[in-house]
């Protein structure tokens, strides 16, 4: 395995390649969401019912589920740093087309491009974030990605969704492409050179990425985000029918979740770095105790406000550990399994909005909260067995070094 050179881990310099990466991830993030609150917008225009014009939600979380791995797969012998900069111009070329296109057609195609990106650009950028801060640190420098994404719900996607009532949704678009064009101009400057992290090649790669041990922490992950999303779905419906609050006091329960969602992806990067597989126990532990709580307290507005910020804050604190294990457990198959992580989670999302629908269908809406329970509860105790398991070193380390990889494993 080729060692590549190291950018420098401190300093004002790594900050701002740092930030850097947050921004492109939170773009990236905006522009997933933004198109569900312009729906209506859409379909007017390309003459497509709504419902059709949801494929453009679905097309966009195909491309990331299986696209991202796809394009990491194919571009595994790039360098980190081409990668970052090409993905993001694909991505504002992708976004291009779908400011100027007329064709509905055209617009779902650009969607699934953009997905595929999304989850090139998500996986890249995380590992190269946990190589610009020292060991020990590398849960801080993956949660400014992943709190790229989650500040994007709070800020980016409300903003869109009003450009786009403003002004049309072709507006949103553009919008997105200069922010796109931002982020590349940054990643240019500011971002360090960094080659290849793993194995110069697919088929090295691919067999720590598909080991035993990783695919078992997807499948965790893959329960404790289709848990949640199970409810998180319906939650609007939820506060309406259970809790018995509408119009813009529902929003604000929103807000407070996306706010609580925020604060929990970066003070989840410091607890993944104290141990990213405790981290996931006990949150996976909080959120079926929130869950739980949920189901007692919903009818109660107060109660219910301070619930959904727990759940906010346990739920997307969860994610840095996640995917720091995901990338640790793949030792030198970093790489290409840290697009995994963001297919599991896509993955968890659909499978817990189709079980969410399913619920509500057969039971009504207040079933969604026991079915979501149910599924993070049986993470549980996968979570604790997969927990145990450490990464397989790529050759076999001499004392001094085994006695660390040791301690950094038991730290993990």
């Amino acid at each position: 395995m080729t060692t590549p050179k190291q950018p420098e881990r401190s300093g004002p310099r790594t900050g701002l390649a740092l930030a850097t990466l947050g921004l492109g991830a939170f773009v990236i993030g905006t522009a997933e969401l933004v198109v569900v609150g312009l729906l209506n917008l859409i379909a007017d225009d390309s003459g497509v019912s709504v419902g059709t014009a949801g494929l453009l939600v679905t097309a966009y979380a195909l491309g990331i589920c299986f696209g991202g791995p796809l394009l990491t797969a194919v571009t595994i012998r790039l360098g980190r740093h081409p990668l970052l900069c090409g993905s993001l111009a694909v991505f504002l070329a992708a976004n291009t087309l779908a400011a100027t296109t007329t064709g509905f057609g055209l617009l779902v195609v650009a969607r699934v491009i953009c997905g595929a990106v999304h989850g090139l650009f998500i996986g890249v950028a995380t590992v190269f974030a946990a190589h610009l801060l020292p060991p020990g640190r590398e849960g801080r420098a993956v949660a400014m990605v992943i709190g790229g994404v989650a500040v994007s719900t709070v800020i980016g996607v409300p903003l869109g969704t009003l450009v786009g009532q403003a002004a049309g949704w072709q507006a949103t678009f553009v919008g997105i492409v200069a922010l796109t064009a931002v982020a590349l101009v940054a990643t240019l400057l500011f971002v360090p050179r960094l080659g290849v992290t793993g194995p110069a090649g697919l088929g090295p790669q691919a067999r720590y990425a598909f080991a035993p041990r990783v695919l078992a922490q997807l499948g965790v992950g893959l329960l404790m985000i289709g848990g949640q999303f199970t409810a998180f779905t319906y939650l609007g419906t939820y506060l309406e029918d259970v809790t018995g609050i509408s119009g813009g006091t529902v929003s604000v329960f929103l807000l407070v979740y996306g706010l609580a969602s925020a604060l929990g992806v970066f003070s989840g990067g410091r607890f993944a770095d104290r141990g990213a597989a405790r981290t996931l126990l006990a949150a996976n532990v909080l959120l079926a105790v929130t869950l739980l709580a949920l189901r007692f307290v919903g009818e109660h507005p107060v109660p219910t406000a301070i619930v959904v910020a727990v759940w906010g804050l346990v739920g997307f604190g969860l994610m840095p550990s996640f995917q720091l294990r995901v990338i640790t457990l793949a030792g030198p198959g970093g790489d290409l399994a840290a697009t995994f992580g963001a297919s599991a989670i896509n993955a968890g999302v659909a499978v817990g909005a189709a079980v969410g629908g399913w619920a509500v269908a057969g039971h009504g809406v207040d079933s969604v909260v026991v079915v979501g329970l149910t599924g993070v509860a049986v993470a549980i105790p996968a979570n604790w067995a997969v927990g145990r398991l450490r990464p397989v070193p790529a050759t076999p380390p001499a004392p001094a070094a085994a006695a660390s990889d040791t301690t950094v494993a038991a730290r993990r």
